[in-house]
């Protein structure tokens, strides 16, 4: 029987039996081998320790890219092949307002070849689109659930009918701040649920019709003439408490609605007060006492001339009361 190439190789037990150590120094040796072995061990543990680490990290690194990067994209993909079957034509003109007015000046705004959302900031039931660039020249197309509208300090020049039309869910609409100078008539009367309309800041002249359930108006810093607010403008808003008109042109007081609480007629061109303005002529017993605030500094009208105008007010008007 041939032996192994290796038969005649010592084994290292061999070897330290055949040198000659002493007691001591075997021990040394030994204790060496021991801590050598038990270093080994930790290091290993430690570089498998970093590898399970480094591993649960690239893990959770590529579950978060796929959460911010993939699925927006698959969601988006779903939406898209939908719009992309439809004909071009209907993409630039569904729904009806997607498009602005025919006689508005729409080649200096490119705001309305983008969608809303990429313009403005859509938030569950909001929309924001607030000094926005490319400038914004008219009311963009708004998601079906919009409940509140900001578009303020923007290039909007006129409100048409079909801005707004069939956005039920409308309950607040500021448009301040903007160079609108014409609404059509029928703009926000069909807006069943509109609470707040502001509309200050902006080039106005006249109002148009405006909803029922309004609460609050605000036309501050128009150019507003008594002929362009029809005397009975109010007198329907059975729900109106908070009506501004301040900074315009208006001459006389419009018929008032019995639910207001405060009304703002500061710096008009108004002249005169009647008996009926605020308070029910010879009715001496009628308190208007909902009516908390009235304002009507700045006009030329003096009011210690008109004595019996706030007999039913809880509080006297602000104002100018020297003749």
């Amino acid at each position: 029987m041939e032996s192994s190439p290796c038969s005649h190789v010592p084994h290292i037990s061999d070897r330290f039996k055949t040198t000659h150590f002493s007691t001591a120094d075997r021990l040394l040796l030994n204790n060496t081998f021991q801590t050598s072995r038990q270093t080994d061990r930790q290091t290993d543990s430690i570089a498998f320790t970093t590898v399970n680490t480094m591993t649960h990290y690239f893990r959770s690194l590529r579950t978060l890219v796929i959460m911010i990067i993939v699925v927006p994209w698959m969601l988006s993909s779903a939406v898209k092949p939908k719009e992309a079957r439809k004909p071009k034509k209907n993409v630039a003109t569904v729904p009806d307002y997607s498009t602005p007015p025919e006689d508005s000046d729409a080649s200096p705004s490119s705001a309305g070849e983008l969608p809303t959302c990429l313009l403005c900031v859509c938030l569950t039931g909001s929309v924001y689109c607030e000094e926005v660039s490319p400038e914004m020249t008219a009311v963009p197309a708004l998601p079906k659930e919009t409940t509140y509208l900001y578009a303020r300090y923007n290039k909007i020049t006129k409100i048409s009918n079909r801005d707004f039309a069939d956005m039920v869910t409308l309950k607040r609409i500021d448009l301040t701040g903007n160079l609108i100078s014409e609404i059509e008539d029928g703009a926000f009367s069909k807006l069943s649920n509109l609470e707040e309309l502001t509309l200050a800041e902006n080039r106005l002249t006249k109002l148009p019709a405006l909803p029922g359930k309004l609460i609050s108006l605000n036309v501050n810093f128009n150019k507003l003439q008594t002929k362009g607010v029809k005397s009975t403008a109010f007198k329907k808003l059975v729900k109106l408490a908070y009506l501004y008109l301040g900074n315009n042109e208006m001459s006389a007081i419009p018929q008032l609605p019995e639910s207001l609480r405060i009304v703002h007629l500061n710096n008009n061109n108004i002249n005169t007060v009647t008996d009926e303005s605020f308070c029910k002529g010879n009715a001496t017993h009628y308190i208007r006492a909902s009516l908390e605030e009235v304002r009507l500094d700045g006009n030329p009208v003096r009011l210690a001339q008109h004595p019996n105008s706030f007999i039913c007010l809880r509080s006297l008007p602000v104002g100018t009361y020297r003749r």
